[in-house]
């Protein structure tokens, strides 16, 4: 009885040496933080669609791909095989880094980055497929 008292106060002391110990450390220089967001079901995907086609239209996209830009040191690019892709990269601030790669019919996909330093590559296969990442660095 006194043993397994003895070692669970021992993995609470673990425990909470561990948890406090991530309070105190120094704060990072440089991070990101990353939002994905793929539809659930085919209702979600159309809606998906219906915003990445409303971005393509306010920035009067022509084709099925679109790498926008506002800030500098940027790289960006994406590659599309097949129809009816629909593939969005937009960059904003410095020292970003993003692909977005479509092999299949009809998907569609947007790749948004902000502050600097961010770095995201986004692939689709199949048929269809719908998705968003969201990326804000500092």
């Amino acid at each position: 009885m006194i043993r397994t008292a003895l070692k669970t106060a021992m993995a609470a002391l673990v425990a909470t040496t561990i948890g406090t110990s991530a309070f105190i450390a120094p704060a990072q220089a440089g991070g990101s933080l990353s939002v994905h967001v793929q539809p659930r079901n085919e209702q979600e995907s159309r809606a998906m669609r219906a915003g990445l086609s409303l971005y393509s239209i306010y920035n009067q996209v022509k084709g099925g791909a679109s790498i926008r830009q506002i800030g500098s040191g940027n790289a960006a690019g994406i590659a599309q095989d097949g129809r009816g892709n629909q593939g969005i990269v937009h960059q904003e601030g410095r020292g970003h880094n993003g692909t977005v790669t479509q092999n299949g019919n009809n998907n569609s996909y947007g790749l948004f980055q902000f502050g600097r330093n961010t770095n995201g590559h986004a692939t689709q296969t199949g048929n269809g497929n719908a998705g968003a990442t969201f990326q804000f660095g500092w």
